[in-house]
């Protein structure tokens, strides 16, 4: 074994002797590899192109992770990058999850706790614990997604490229603790406290004037089809809720919202279709309302190909009104999304998809240099996204 200068010198002095120094860099190094031997790396990157119809680009459909700077040209959207072990087997198991976003996705995200910028951010980083009460109660310490909506905020988890209105209106990550308990295979509940909606780490209400007894508190509960439904089985009824404060609300302030959400996926008789619908509504507690629903679709056509549909519509009216880059302060939009996956490569999700967005009160709210100057935005894009 090959020793650095400072233990020979030690061992040459008497201090120390060079069995037991070897001994304890043995046992240190079984340390390390112990500890490192159930974590994981994973990840994804994902690129796009865009094709925006519309006469200018100053006023693209406002949901996330979209905008003019990925109208009309190729796109790095994000890297993700995650380190995890899960929790063994055990009854006090432990493990941790990372997840980091590199990119201009990630400057969409905002859980930079210094401010927006420098396309990085931390998506996620918290510690899971189990504790042997019942089944099993779980815990996640840290910063971890929240516990609502249809779609992830992980794109390749999701059936289409684009994100839905209902998605943008949630909430998106939280600083707090979440606990999770699966009471049979067919019903799970989570309950936590974090301390804002977020999505800023370690953000506190007191810092822009509020009592530090306000925190954000949130519920939900999944119920599962058992195997003896038939083709039902593995259906699943989702629904929850966030309520606290949000220093990142637009238009209103900073003020403590709630947002409701209730989904569905349910399996069908007809093999490889699967059929989805979400209905979320953000309470920003000012007159107004923004509330949208949506169904969704997807056909396993072969091994290699998938096509999936959305269809949504959007109430964002009043002074409390969300997507206040809108034009007007009472809008109602429809939203159709079309989109075909083919996995050709390994490990790559590559997709086309269309998407058209309509004002259904026939204000111009698209398009246009500076004034909107549409009714419609449609759009084509391509993505390619590689796992690994």
């Amino acid at each position: 074994m090959k020793f650095n200068q400072w233990t020979v010198g030690l061992a040459a002095v008497g201090l120390i002797s060079l069995a037991s120094a070897a001994n304890a860099e043995e046992k240190a190094s079984s340390s390390v590899m112990t500890a490192v031997s159930s974590t994981t790396l994973s990840g994804y990157v994902d690129t796009s192109a865009q094709w925006n119809l519309s006469n200018g680009n100053n006023n693209n459909p406002p949901y996330k992770f979209g905008g003019a700077s990925k109208a009309d040209g190729f796109n790095l959207d994000v890297v993700q990058l995650r380190i995890e072990s899960l929790p063994g087997a055990e009854e006090w198991a432990a493990g941790y999850r990372v997840d980091l976003w590199a990119g201009p996705d990630a400057n969409v995200l905002g859980t930079q706790s210094t401010g927006f910028g420098a396309d990085f951010a931390v998506r996620q980083a918290y510690v899971a614990l189990r504790t042997p009460v019942g089944n099993g109660l779980d815990w996640k310490v840290g910063v971890f997604d929240s516990i609502i909506g249809y779609e992830s905020v992980e794109s390749p988890n999701d059936p289409n490229y684009s994100r839905s209105y209902g998605h943008s209106i949630e909430p998106q990550t939280h600083t707090g603790v979440l606990s999770s308990y699966r009471f049979c295979d067919a019903f799970s509940a989570s309950v936590g406290i974090a301390d804002t909606i977020g999505p800023q780490i370690n953000e506190r209400g007191q810092t822009f004037g509020k009592p530090e007894s306000l925190k954000t508190y949130m519920g939900s509960f999944a119920i599962t089809a058992p195997d003896n439904l038939g083709f039902l089985s593995g259906s699943t009824l989702y629904a929850g809720v966030v309520n606290g404060f949000s220093s990142k609300v637009s238009g209103v302030g900073r003020e403590t919202q709630t947002s409701w959400y209730a989904g569905s996926t349910l399996a069908t008789p007809v093999t490889g279709l699967r059929l989805g619908v979400a209905f979320d509504y953000l309470d920003r507690h000012e007159p107004g309302e923004t509330w949208s629903v949506a169904g969704y679709g997807s056909y396993q056509c072969t091994e290699k190909l998938s096509l999936h549909a959305r269809a949504e519509y959007l109430k964002d009216r009043g002074a409390s009104r969300f997507f206040t880059s809108l034009a007007g302060t009472d809008n109602e939009i429809l939203g159709l999304t079309a989109t075909a996956q083919y996995d050709l490569w390994k490990n790559v999700i590559s997709r086309l998809e269309f998407r058209w967005d309509h004002s259904l009160r026939g204000n111009n709210l698209f398009g246009g240099n500076g004034a909107p100057t549409d009714e419609s935005a449609v759009m084509l894009a391509a993505n390619i996204i590689y796992k690994f």
